[in-house]
């Protein structure tokens, strides 16, 4: 049986040293920036080129309303989040960058001077340490506003580790915005273990079911898919190995909050306020929480607390509190795939 060291090390050498570029990669798990949102699209332009070339990520897990605060990117790789997040937090935020690949951080620590005099301020620090412990790099309780990762949780062979860290040290309210790849059922045991396999981000996939038992045993009854694409394995081996299995980016928004494992039905209207600046005319919560400024939206008592006791609470008014309860809130989900169609647990 491989150990958690070795899976570990496993990774580490495929992006240390087989990966030189994203063009190595065997299948689309790493998106193409037309994925990205046009205001992130515009920010890479000002990215040093050997931080942009050394990117595996599999999505765009950089949230909104993020101005002045503290976010932690966890396997942060060669910065290319981080140095996207140092303009979105401003000069009054702050970035931290977590990861176990030395030859990834060496590109980021190289170009962090580079990118603070283009910024006209320096606000990214970068950690070399495991996500599964992130207290043996001096992330402390209740310290992050919010923690993204993009295509990494996946190669932890400790996942359930990485959840808990996670929701140690984010604030209340705070927010896990990531991205990853996610199975429609479990990994053999034999495929975890492949090192190529561990290496494109399949290998190691969460099924999306036992993703969602991990949150909840952590005290996260209600997750929220964002956006989730199809996977295709582009290399005849691969696909010889696991094609059996079906993958999709997600990603994915869970909060630090007292939720309910269902959605219930308090009789609040949420109405979006048009304040944040990327987001003028609407801003979605969800893939299927779509509020279009000035105009009132029933919302369960779940998501009138992400919208109140979070970072959101100023772009909000919410209109009623949990004083009556009218049953189980009556709520259509948006277009879902194979992964999160039975999600039951789980807001609509």
């Amino acid at each position: 049986m491989t150990t958690s060291i070795e899976i570990s090390e496993s990774v580490r050498h495929y992006y240390g040293q087989v990966l030189q570029s994203s063009n190595d990669l065997k299948t689309s798990a790493c998106c193409s920036i037309d994925a990205m949102p046009s205001y992130l699209k515009a920010l890479l332009v000002g990215l040093h080129p050997e931080v942009l070339e050394r990117f595996y990520g599999c999505g765009s897990p950089l949230p909104p309303a993020v101005y002045g605060k503290t976010v932690l990117d966890l396997g942060c790789g060669s910065g290319r989040d981080c140095y996207l997040l140092s303009k979105l937090v401003g000069s009054e935020g702050r970035v931290i960058g977590v990861d176990m690949t030395p030859e990834q951080l060496e590109v980021a620590v190289r170009h962090r001077d580079w990118h603070a005099e283009r910024y006209g301020y320096a606000n990214v620090e970068f950690l070399h340490g495991h996500i599964e412990n992130l207290a043996a790099v001096g992330i402390e309780d209740n310290s992050i506003d919010i923690v993204v990762s993009n295509c990494v949780i996946n190669l932890s062979p400790e996942k359930s580790k990485v959840l808990a860290e996670i929701f140690r040290v984010l604030k209340p309210g705070g927010e896990l915005y990531f991205s990853d790849v996610f199975a429609d059922r479990r990994i053999p045991v034999a495929l975890r273990q492949d090192p190529v396999l561990l290496g494109e981000c399949l290998g190691g996939a969460l099924y999306w079911e036992d993703f969602r038992r991990i949150l909840h045993d952590l005290g996260c009854p209600d997750v929220r898919v964002i956006k989730q694409t199809p996977i295709s394995i582009n290399d005849a081996d691969v696909d010889a190995k696991i094609g059996m299995v079906k993958f999709s980016s997600v990603t994915v928004s869970a909060f630090k909050l007292p939720l309910e494992d269902r959605c219930e039905d308090y009789g609040q209207m949420a109405c979006y306020l048009g304040s944040i600046p990327e987001q003028l005319h609407s801003f979605d919560l969800d893939d299927h929480h779509h509020f279009e400024t000035g105009r009132p939206l029933r919302v369960c008592g779940n998501t009138a607390d992400m919208l109140t006791a979070s970072r959101y609470a100023e772009h909000f008014q919410v209109v009623g509190e949990k004083s009556r309860h009218f049953g189980l809130f009556d709520c259509t989900s948006g277009p879902q795939s194979n992964l999160a169609e039975e999600t039951s647990g789980l807001c609509c």
